[in-house]
Parts: C-alpha cells; sequence; structure tokens
C-alpha cells in the first residue's frame, strides 16, 4: 500500500508531542495520548489484521462518546449474534436519563460492520453508533452471523432482520422509521446493500425495499468474484457470484442509494461500486455516487470516529446527504 505522507508527517508530530492542527481535541477539551493516537492511525494504514490489539479498539480507546447514550445487547433475534446497541443523541439520552416527556422524534441510522463476514463485532464498531447519535441520528449498531459456521445467506438475512425489527420498534426509543437510513462499510455494505435492493430478504420481516428511506454502502464489494479470494469462506462452496451479488440479484421497488469508494482503497476496487450503481439505475433507482479522498479501506470507516476526522471527510459525505435525504 502506497503511503500517505501526510499521516507519517501525523505521526511524527505526534511523536515529538506536537498536536497537528488537522487532529482536533476531544469533547472534553482534553489533549489525545499521542502514542494510542499515531498507533490508531499506524494501525488504519499498514495493517489489514496486524496487530494484537485491532485498530478499531485503539479507536474506541481514544474516541469520546460526546454525552450520547446507549442501550446494549438488544435482541432482534434468537440467536447468540443477533443484537444490537442503540446509541441516543446527548439531548435525548438527558431527557431520557431525568424521565422528561419526549415528543421529538428522530431520524434513525442502521449500521453494519465490517471484517470480511468473519470478524468484527458491534462493540468494536462503537465510535461509529457515537459519531452519528453526535450527529442528531439514533443510531442501531448490529451483531450478525459470522463464517466460517455461517455462510451467505445467513449475515445478510440477519441484517435484513435487524432493520426490520428496528423499523418496527423504531417508537420505543424516541426514532422516525419513516426516517431510516441503512449504512454498511466493507462487507457491511454488501450486507446492507443486498438485504435491502432484493425484496426477498426483508418480506418474511413484513418489509418491502421502499420502507427503507435511503441505503448508504461505503466501500463496499458489491460484484466480485469470491471464489478468488480468502472471503470466499463465507460463501457456499458450491456457490456462483451471479447467483449471489446484489448487482445482479435487484427486486422490487428501490429506495436512494449513496455509494461511496476510498480513493487509495487496494481491498476493495471501484469497479465493485460502478457495476452496482448500473444495475441500480437500470431497476430505476436513484443513486448517488462520491469519492473519499485520501482514504484507504480502514480510514474509510476510521474517520468517523472524532479524533480521525481530519483524515478524511466520510463523515461529512454521508451526513450531507443524510441531511438532504431523510426529510
Amino acid at each position: 500500500m502506497e503511503v500517505n505522507t501526510r499521516i507519517i508527517k501525523v505521526i511524527q508530530q505526534l511523536a515529538s508531542n506536537k498536536r497537528p492542527k488537522y487532529l482536533r481535541p476531544t469533547d472534553s477539551g482534553l489533549a489525545l495520548p499521542a502514542v494510542v493516537a499515531a498507533g490508531v492511525i499506524a494501525a488504519l494504514l499498514f495493517s489489514r489484521q496486524a496487530f494484537a490489539i485491532s485498530s478499531l479498539d485503539l479507536v474506541n480507546a481514544i474516541t469520546p462518546d460526546g454525552g450520547v447514550g446507549v442501550s446494549k445487547n438488544i435482541s432482534y433475534g434468537t440467536g447468540a449474534l443477533q443484537n444490537l446497541d442503540i446509541y441516543y443523541p446527548k439531548a435525548l439520552a438527558h431527557a431520557i436519563r431525568k424521565g422528561k416527556t419526549i415528543d421529538e422524534r428522530y431520524p434513525l441510522v442502521v449500521f453494519v460492520h465490517g471484517g470480511s463476514w468473519e470478524s468484527g463485532n458491534k462493540d468494536q464498531y462503537a465510535f461509529v453508533g457515537q459519531s452519528f447519535a453526535q450527529a442528531g441520528y439514533v443510531t442501531a449498531v448490529i451483531n450478525y452471523r459470522k463464517a466460517p459456521d455461517f455462510v451467505y445467506p445467513a449475515f445478510v438475512e440477519d441484517t435484513a432482520q435487524a432493520i426490520a425489527w428496528t423499523y418496527k420498534n423504531a417508537d420505543k426509543f424516541y426514532a422516525s422509521p419513516e426516517l431510516m437510513a441503512v449504512v454498511g462499510q466493507s462487507a457491511g455494505a454488501f450486507n446492507a446493500v443486498a438485504a435491502v435492493s432484493n425484496s426477498d430478504f426483508l418480506a418474511p420481516f413484513g418489509l418491502k425495499p421502499t420502507d427503507v428511506k435511503v441505503v448508504v454502502g461505503i466501500a463496499g464489494p458489491y460484484s466480485y468474484d469470491f471464489r478468488k479470494y480468502d472471503s470466499r469462506a463465507a460463501f457456499p462452496k458450491d456457490g456462483q457470484p451471479e447467483s449471489i451479488m446484489p448487482d445482479n440479484l435487484i427486486k422490487g421497488a428501490q429506495p436512494e442509494y449513496l455509494l461511496l469508494t476510498a480513493e487509495n482503497d487496494d481491498i476493495v476496487h471501484d469497479m465493485n461500486s460502478k457495476k452496482m450503481v448500473a444495475a441500480l439505475k437500470a431497476a430505476n433507482a436513484k443513486v448517488t455516487t462520491g469519492i473519499i479522498k485520501n482514504a484507504n479501506h480502514a480510514t474509510s470507516i476510521g474517520a468517523m470516529a472524532t479524533p480521525l476526522r481530519g483524515l478524511n471527510d466520510v463523515r461529512e459525505q454521508v451526513l450531507s446527504y443524510l441531511t438532504k435525504a431523510l426529510k
């Protein structure tokens, strides 16, 4: 991977206790621990799974919660991994704690994490839930069943079930189901797009694709031959890409989509998004696209964290889109 010289400069400045202006202070006003911040950036840039402590653990270690609230380990199904966490904006969390009457209903995000369908969990992506909640969205960060114990379509079915559960229970956590976005990154973007774009996945849970207002996919592998990669372990041994990849399985009227690619992504090629965009447009879906400048595959989601937002504008692009789309 080609190293971003700007990030190297950040690491050098942190090591010398000079805080770069584009690394913001935490919400509490405290400076970032230099060694931890440098470790996060290095892990996000140089490693695909090389650190004993994952880069996601490091991101969460230095990400302030911004006063948001969270309800943990809520089941959306009966399986051990069929659960989610709900994050609440600061004002809403305060009102809940004080037992105040709450009339307002907030826009809603369901976030689906990546990890090649084999790794990752909702707790490692707490920084994403916090980030959306800080921006005013009630946010569900979900778990789903993983390979190799569970292969496709199990993780897409779980995503669909989590979406449906969140939609049907939105009022219980002061959110509006009519203003729901499903957001995913990497393998999670595959799950999100696959679960919504093919009506067969939502139908068993009483929803249709247009019940979701918008879908945001970040650096998603929507159209590739998994048989040639390690990720084949997440798919049936006799599975064929044309009968599994979501760009081939669009069914039903569609919501709006935002598909983002990372400029320096050497893991998921931009052809995935190009093929998915073409397929969605052929199905008469409204699709917006964007490029996350200066982002690699990891920082396309890592920069959602408060201390790392200076790395790229993924958060700005997503929030700008949601502000316009969730009306």
